[in-house]
């Protein structure tokens, strides 16, 4: 089944006071790892930047499965960045932010499976990223005012969640100390 991936790397990282995306853990950026995890089993990434657009190009022009795309309305917040990202899917595809460096490849592959229009991961008990979206939704998001927000349409959608054994998939990266203590867990005591 083919398939795509948006990630959203438009903002302004402003609880961290740097890029975030661009931290490194074991010599990958964070922007790198999210990436490295869509890399088996999409056709195209689609990277949505923004406030450090020009940061985001130095990290995914290695990519040649990646498409950058800007979003000149960042500043309006997430949900502009999806619209932006989605305009860009031709297939069934996934979503999620950039700041999500420890979701499993193999959790790609059971949220391929869900048998209705988005599938959502469950870790214990807690819904997180990616979602998978088939592609007849596209009209649906492109159409959704700017106001809105992928909760928002998701819920007014056909939904599966699906139960993963993937800690990743609710650990994400907003401040300085989410980022050391996951660059602990993973490089261990270096």
């Amino acid at each position: 089944m083919r398939s795509d991936a948006i990630i959203l790397a438009a903002g302004y990282s402003s609880r961290t006071d740097v890029n975030k995306l661009t931290l490194n853990i074991n010599q990958y950026s964070i922007l790198a790892r999210t990436i490295e995890t869509f890399y088996p089993s999409c056709e195209k990434i689609i990277v949505v930047g923004g406030h450090y657009y020009a940061d985001i190009k130095e990290i995914v022009k290695k990519y040649s499965k990646v498409l950058l795309v800007k979003n000149e309305q960042y500043h309006l917040g997430m949900f502009s960045s999806v619209k932006r990202g989605v305009a860009e899917v031709k297939h069934d595809f996934f979503i999620t932010p950039g700041d999500y460096p420890l979701i499993k490849s193999s959790t790609c592959d059971l949220l391929k499976k869900g048998d209705k229009d988005i599938s959502v991961p469950i870790y214990n008990q807690r819904k997180g990223h990616p979602i998978f979206l088939k592609k007849k939704l596209i009209p649906r998001l492109l159409e959704e005012p700017i106001t809105s927000n992928l909760k928002l349409f998701r819920d007014k959608q056909q939904v599966a969640y699906i139960d993963v054994k993937d800690e990743g998939v609710l650990i994400d990266i907003d401040t300085m100390d989410d980022y050391l203590i996951i660059k602990k867990r993973i490089e261990g005591d270096v």
